[in-house]
């Protein structure tokens, strides 16, 4: 019979320690696993390391850094220049200082209303599936109530009642976004509310934040945090068609759907060159395009790692 060694014990006392570090590696390979999920990583990433050093790529010129600096007041925008890398929109507007400073924009928008959805999300998802009963219809019928309108059209009036600008297009996402989150965590607790380990924590007396945030949530968190990871481009993209229509920022700031309505004008060039103006459309939309494909192959990789019915196939 083999002898048991020392450096048995400790590999067995370490799977034993360290149970979490395994999943945590079994998590981190299978994220890496996909291809596609190592290209939504670097375009995240790409996009992350602009905004970071935005200050230093494209030096602020006024005051407020996301107002885009021009050079003059001609209407026809500019081609690729040493001056102006990507060339410029109509009146000069720099298009290379408009995509790096709106990369800091784009995750401060869809960093920040994910988040604040995030949170009264979980909080009414979780009151709501945990007591049931008339809260729980209070919270779903005001739930159902949002959904009953377009959220286009939704969206539209309240940034109008909140009187335009990009202040009010983040009130108006948060408004709009939570129902989704309140659902998908209600339908969660709902499974597991009468499970026997929450029987068992509320036999032993604890309080019901106590079961809700320690045994509740943890179980029941992954599908909103998925959904989360993938809504900031679709919040982003939604920020952008809303500046596009008019509604959010105002001309000359460094907001991707802003630029690219001052684009559309030019979409087609002259009888003689058709093309001319290509770099005003393609340039923003590519980039708008980027970041939601991005934020789209990093939720993919998170349903992998965090959906208990596909991590271990």
């Amino acid at each position: 019979m083999a002898l048991h060694t020392a450096e048995d014990t400790i590999k067995e006392r370490n799977v034993a320690i360290h149970p979490r570090l395994q999943e945590f590696t079994f998590s981190a390979k299978r994220f890496l696993k996909n291809p596609l999920t190592i290209i939504g990583l670097v375009i995240i990433l790409s996009f992350a390391m602009i905004a970071l050093f935005a200050p230093l790529i494209a030096p602020p010129q006024n005051a407020d850094p996301y107002r885009i600096p021009h050079t003059g007041w001609k209407m026809a925008p500019s081609p690729p220049s040493a001056e102006h890398p990507l060339g410029t929109l109509e009146q000069q507007y720099d298009i290379f200082y408009g995509i790096i400073w709106g990369t800091r924009l784009a995750f401060k928008i869809g960093v920040v209303v994910v988040a604040v959805n995030l949170i009264i999300g979980i909080i009414l998802g979780s009151v709501a599936g945990y007591f049931g009963g008339i809260t729980d219809e209070i919270i779903m019928r005001i739930t159902d109530m949002f959904y009953a309108i377009p959220f286009l059209v939704m969206a539209m009036a309240l940034v109008v009642a909140l009187g335009r600008g990009l202040k009010a297009v983040i009130i108006t996402l948060i408004i709009l976004g939570w129902p989704t989150y309140t659902r998908v965590i209600r339908g969660e607790i709902l499974v597991l509310r009468d499970r026997d380990f929450v029987l068992a924590a509320r036999a032993s007396g604890a309080s019901h934040l106590r079961i809700i945030f320690k045994h509740i949530l943890p179980n029941s968190i992954y599908s909103v945090l998925i959904i989360a990871s993938m809504n900031v481009g679709t919040i982003v993209l939604t920020a952008a068609a809303l500046s596009f229509l008019g509604l959010g920022s105002e001309t000359g700031y460094a907001d991707w759907g802003q630029m690219v309505s001052m684009s559309r004008n030019w979409i087609v060039g002259p009888a003689d060159n058709r093309l001319a103006f290509w770099y005003v459309v393609i340039i923003p939309g590519l980039v708008i395009a980027l970041f939601v494909l991005g934020w789209n192959l990093l939720g993919d990789a998170a349903r992998d790692v965090f959906d208990p019915k596909m991590r271990r196939r």
